[in-house]
């Protein structure tokens, strides 16, 4: 148990390193500014995960009174959206850096007096990764990222990857740490498909634009043809400035469906996709570099059980989010197992999202 507590302190102490360098660079002004709308001040971000591991490595898990109760509704994501973050006082860039290290402090004593909750403190620290990787997306839009990312795009090979009909065990097994969305493990039997090795690259999706993809009503949703309209979407700049070699990046779900159909293809489901990432030993080329649509709702698996709180999935459930796999190149390799599943509504971009494409095993 020892071991473990050591451990665990080694990576709380690792993975805010990586918090901290990530936003080195910015100054003042940029941290405690609303970047976008879609997302939050970099400096709420920054308390939150400073609230979230007082609430339950502190709190939950020491048994503590919070360290500032007053702070645990503006740092409730479910308290105060999004929409309302950038308008509200929140503590400055100095009292945010504060609350992290006075928190850490409190984190350390009760891990050294009650010892490990593997699952609790697997959960914060995966927490925090996924926030840094939100956090990203915030300095992305501003064109603020720090030097170095993105990296290069990723070789591989191309082609179609061919998956026999058969069955599989889908989802997290009951050991080690799991978010509850990916339980129960369940058998899901397939029909035979294709998977394409590579995501969809800016190369492919510039074709798509020229090819008339965003003005040819035929190959979009009556929703995602609505989206479209209504806001004068057009393809991501980035994908024209990027390398024709990347894989496409920023795009919604709307967009990877009619983009999937104007190619003659369509989007996995994410049981092929789970499938395709664990029946190939050598996995799904450029998996990793950005997050890849399913034709998915989020929904739970048979069986499913809310833990350690409903607000992480099962509020979430149903038709409106649409689940993507595989993480980007932002994703911490901890946080982007087989089996993790991320979601989102069809219309957003800020996530680093592109596409894999899918067809029946009869179509060629």
């Amino acid at each position: 148990m020892q071991v473990i507590a050591e451990t665990l302190a080694d990576d709380l102490v690792a993975v805010r390193q990586r918090t901290i360098e990530l936003v080195a660079h910015l100054g003042v002004e940029d941290l405690e500014r609303q970047l976008d709308p879609l997302l939050s001040p970099l400096v709420w971000d920054l308390a939150h995960i400073a609230a979230y591991e007082d609430l339950w490595l502190v709190h939950r898990h020491g048994g503590e009174p919070l360290l500032r109760d007053d702070l645990a509704a503006i740092y409730d994501a479910f308290e105060t959206p999004r929409t309302v973050r950038g308008r509200i006082r929140l503590l400055d860039h100095a009292e945010s850096l504060a609350y992290l290290d006075a928190v850490r402090e409190r984190t350390l004593a009760t891990l050294e007096r009650r010892g490990p909750d593997p699952v609790l403190h697997e959960m914060v620290l995966r927490h925090e990764l996924q926030h840094t990787e939100t956090m990203r997306q915030a300095l992305a839009i501003a064109d603020l990222l720090p030097p170095g990312d993105p990296p290069d795009p990723p070789d591989g090979p191309e082609g179609w990857l061919d998956v026999p009909a058969g069955s599989f065990a889908m989802g997290a097994g009951r050991h080690g740490f799991a978010y509850d969305n990916e339980r129960p493990r369940h058998t899901v039997s397939l029909d035979a498909f294709r998977l394409a090795r590579r995501p969809v690259t800016n190369a492919t999706w510039l074709r798509f634009v020229e090819g008339g993809g965003y003005v040819r009503r035929e190959w979009w949703s009556d929703e995602g043809w609505a989206w479209k309209e209504e806001y004068d979407i057009t393809h991501d700049p980035a994908i024209e400035a990027g390398d024709p070699h990347a894989p496409a990046c920023h795009v919604s779900w709307f967009e990877a469906a009619a983009l999937a159909a104007w190619s003659g293809a369509r989007l996995p489901t994410e049981a092929e996709w789970e499938r395709a990432a664990t029946w190939d030993q050598d996995g799904l080329g450029a998996a990793g570099h950005v997050w890849e649509w399913t034709a998915s709702p989020f929904t739970g698996y048979p069986g499913f059980r809310a833990h350690p709180y409903r607000e992480y999935s099962e509020v979430f459930f149903g038709d409106g989010y649409r689940v993507l796999r595989g993480g980007s190149w932002a994703t911490h390799p901890r946080v982007a197992t087989r089996t993790f599943r991320n979601w989102d509504l069809p219309q957003r971009r800020q996530i680093f999202a592109g596409v894999r494409l899918a067809r029946d095993a009869d179509t060629g």
